[in-house]
């Protein structure tokens, strides 16, 4: 059995669309890319260092997959050969072929596939952005840890990871720090008990 893992930047109000830069997703006509890019510091840095310094598999979604696919195998630093030697499940209805070294369909049942990798041995199954695909992974219970790291920031409007149709579910706080910049990073595990009453 191993485990799935959910890595994802946040704004205050839950959108997690296009942190990284202005083109990277204007799906919808989202004009706000970019918005985590001033807020890095070396504590973020070396939390996300430890996060993909051990061995890992990807689960993508299909946009997600594209670009990393165009990025990563011309980079040369540790992440990018942490994420170039992964393997890597990606889910799409539309791609038919996949260039990126170790890369695989998951075909057309997506939870089970994903339930069939989490019950193999391995290494942990990683997911990064896949904003799409995060929505059945959680519907179908499939993660077992969430990183979020939730910037300061409010976009109003984008994709968010916890959509209309999210299935209700507590989270466990188990490690958290708040960087130089305000960036609250949060690991959480699913699956604990609402902790329901009345005031």
């Amino acid at each position: 059995m191993r485990e799935l893992t959910v890595n994802t930047f946040l704004s205050l109000d839950g959108v997690m669309q296009a942190p990284g830069g202005p083109e990277e997703d204007p799906t919808g006509g989202f004009d706000q890319g970019g918005w985590s890019f001033g807020y890095w510091d070396d504590q973020m840095g070396k939390a996300m260092d430890d996060y993909m310094g051990k061995p890992f598999d990807l689960v993508l979604g299909r946009k997600t997959y594209t670009i990393f696919a165009s990025y990563w195998p011309q980079r040369d630093e540790p992440t990018a050969a942490a994420l170039n030697r992964a393997t890597k499940h990606v889910a799409s209805r539309t791609l038919t072929a996949l260039d990126w070294k170790d890369s695989h369909l998951l075909g057309d049942d997506v939870p089970a596939a994903v339930r069939a990798l989490k019950a193999q041995d391995g290494p942990e199954l990683q997911v990064h952005g896949s904003a799409n695909l995060l929505q059945t992974l959680f519907a179908h219970q499939l993660v077992d840890e969430l990183h979020a790291w939730i910037f300061p920031v409010v976009l109003g409007r984008g994709k968010r990871l916890f959509e209309a149709a999210t299935t209700p579910d507590g989270l466990e706080l188990t490690r958290s720090f708040v960087s130089s910049t305000g960036v609250f990073v949060g690991t959480y595990r699913l699956g604990a008990e609402i902790k329901r009453g009345s005031f």
